[in-house]
This record gives C-alpha cells, sequence and structure tokens, in this order.
C-alpha cells in the first residue's frame, strides 16, 4: 500500500493530522537549529494535538464502521476489524509525526547539552 493509498483509507481524519503534525515538525526543526525556551510550550502543546487528532480520526473511523455493520444487520464483527484497520492509519500518521518532530526536538537538546548552542531566553 502506498503512502497515498494509505492517506486516503484513513479517511478525513488524515487532514487536520497531517496539519498539525506538519506545524509540530515545523517548529521542532526551528527549535533544532536555533534552539530557544519560548518553543518548547508550544512543540509539547502541537505534539497532544497532533495525537489527539489521529486518535479522534481513530475513534470516529471506527464509529462508523460499526455503525455501518449494525445497519447492514450482518453479524460479521470482522467488517468492523477491518473498518478499524482503516482507521487506525490516522493514529499511524500521527506518531509518524510526533516522532519526527521528537527528533528535531532532541537535536536541539542535544546541541545544548553539548554546549555548541545557548537556549535563548524567552
Amino acid at each position: 500500500m502506498s503512502i497515498w493509498e494509505a492517506f486516503q483509507t484513513g479517511g478525513w481524519g488524515m487532514f487536520p493530522t497531517l496539519g498539525f503534525g506538519l506545524a509540530a515538525i515545523g517548529v521542532a526543526i526551528r527549535y533544532a537549529v536555533a534552539p530557544s525556551r519560548r518553543y518548547v510550550p508550544l512543540l509539547v502543546a502541537l505534539g497532544i494535538v497532533t495525537l489527539t487528532s489521529g486518535t479522534l480520526g481513530f475513534v470516529t473511523g471506527f464509529i462508523k464502521s460499526v455503525s455501518a455493520v449494525a445497519e447492514s444487520g450482518t453479524t460479521a464483527p470482522v467488517l468492523a476489524l477491518i473498518g478499524a484497520g482503516e482507521a487506525l492509519h490516522c493514529i499511524a500518521l500521527a506518531l509518524l509525526c510526533v516522532m519526527f518532530a521528537g527528533m528535531a526536538g532532541a537535536a536541539g537538546a542535544y546541541r545544548i547539552s553539548r554546549g555548541e548552542a545557548e537556549p535563548e531566553a524567552a
């Protein structure tokens, strides 16, 4: 499955998750280049919002899957599991974005710990 197919399969929840995730990665890269205490609260908040957005996308996708199975009259719970698998793409995207943001943030923290950069005052 390609990245584009995974994005389409994840549904509408992929869009806010990607937006918040890219914002988190952007702030983390900025922090890695020029560490400043003022970026830390924003980075934490964007990481939380990214994870929350991905979780919301999963929950709404799973609700839709379970509702569709219930309305169809079938008793095949495997259909709901297939829908849950599709909805999990939202969580996967959120985790991927937060991982990259965390790596960039860690690079900035490493630069401070090595004395390569002094954290700018707030």
